[in-house]
């Protein structure tokens, strides 16, 4: 069963040639799965904790982030995957723009004493 925040069986064929080949050891975790997790993690903003039993252990899924991000094939999984959005027509290329207003605070906003008027 897929769960909404899963991956489907035609996204899964999209990515799985990139999954990493098996390292020294024992039998790596099921890629699919630490995938998922990985998603989840990112998508949340969880601490790896807090990452749900159904992915497997964090530490799994924590150290399979890492290796993908370090061998550079994230970034080659999500390339492939922009590739195949723009060409759906999918990413939006328009111009787009970051408000950079702030707001100073007055030293009473973080505990000071207000002075008194004389």
């Amino acid at each position: 069963m897929v769960r909404r925040q899963g991956l489907t069986g035609g996204q899964w064929a999209l990515v799985e040639d990139l999954s990493p080949a098996p390292g020294r050891g024992g039998r790596w975790a099921d890629h699919r799965t630490a995938l998922n997790g990985v998603l989840w993690r990112l998508r949340t903003g969880a601490p790896w904790r807090d990452l749900p039993e159904r992915y497997g252990p964090w530490q799994t899924v924590y150290h399979r982030f890492n290796a993908l991000r370090k061998s550079g094939l994230l970034d080659r999984l999500v390339e492939r995957l922009q590739v195949r959005l723009d060409a759906a027509g999918l990413i939006d290329t328009g111009p787009w723009c970051t408000d950079g207003t702030n707001v100073r605070a007055g030293r009473a906003a973080a505990g000071a004493r207000k002075e008194r008027a004389r």
